[in-house]
């Protein structure tokens, strides 16, 4: 083989590899992403080792829609309003870098707040209703009783929520009202997530911080490996995830 093909075969190579990594970027931008759980604050929705795909065209786009977050697109273009009860990844608010993701409770001109345990949204409860008693596991790794609710929110959509009890810190809040532009977050793990309850810490997600919405579980380990140890995968992986709707 002469030095001229050769070098030749190098840059068709070279070429192939940067159109496969273009595309791939374009894919990620515009259509999905993939974002696995590296937290309990989902539970029972979404587990630690879920990796799942968010559609980055749900809510239109924003400049957190881009790699590192490039500051060129204004605002937010092609923009829909999520919904009551949407899972949904932002950026976390108080640092603009961190990718959170809960559940969309509160939405714009919205008056949150938690009595006793239960939901209440514009001064109405939030309907909820038992589903058992379960074991579960801290972040610790200990033992531990919850009790397992499916939640109606206004517009019937219905999700699963974990409770520890209904005295606990974030049961009992003051009334949130919803600025303009923002949005209400929550996680499923009603006492065992830091979310828009938590003012200095998350609280209101303004419409440019979203993501996108989380839309299926595509692969789902125990959490006990990376996704990149295949060698555990016989093991470690919940084939029972795959594919699974995010609702």
């Amino acid at each position: 083989m002469s030095r001229d093909s050769k070098s030749s075969g190098l840059w068709d190579w070279a070429k192939t590899m940067i159109y496969a990594v273009l595309i791939a970027l374009v894919v990620r931008t515009v259509a999905f992403e993939p974002f696995n759980i590296p937290s309990g604050s989902m539970k029972p929705t979404l587990l630690v080792g879920d990796y799942l795909f968010v559609s980055k065209y749900s809510y239109g786009y924003s400049r957190y829609s881009l790699p590192l977050g490039l500051p060129i697109i204004p605002g937010r273009v092609l923009f829909t309003e999520p919904e009551r009860g949407d899972v949904a990844v932002f950026k976390l608010p108080t640092d603009n870098k961190t990718d959170y993701i809960k559940r969309v409770v509160g939405l714009p001109g919205d008056k949150i707040q938690v009595r006793r345990g239960i939901l209440h949204i514009n001064d109405a409860p939030v309907r909820r209703e038992l589903a058992g008693v379960e074991l579960a596991v801290d972040g610790f790794g200990r033992p531990h009783r919850v009790t397992h609710y499916t939640e109606t929110l206004p517009g019937g959509r219905r999700h699963s929520i974990y409770e520890l009890s209904d005295n606990e810190p974030y049961d009992n809040t003051d009334v949130y009202t919803v600025p303009p532009g923002h949005y209400f977050m929550m996680g499923d793990n009603r006492d065992n997530s830091e979310d828009s309850r938590v003012i200095g810490a998350v609280g209101y997600v303004p419409r440019k911080n979203l993501v996108g919405r989380a839309e299926i579980l595509f692969f789902s380990t125990d959490g006990s490996s990376p996704f990149w140890h295949v060698w555990r995968w016989p093991w470690v992986i919940r084939f029972h995830r795959f594919f699974q709707d995010i609702v």
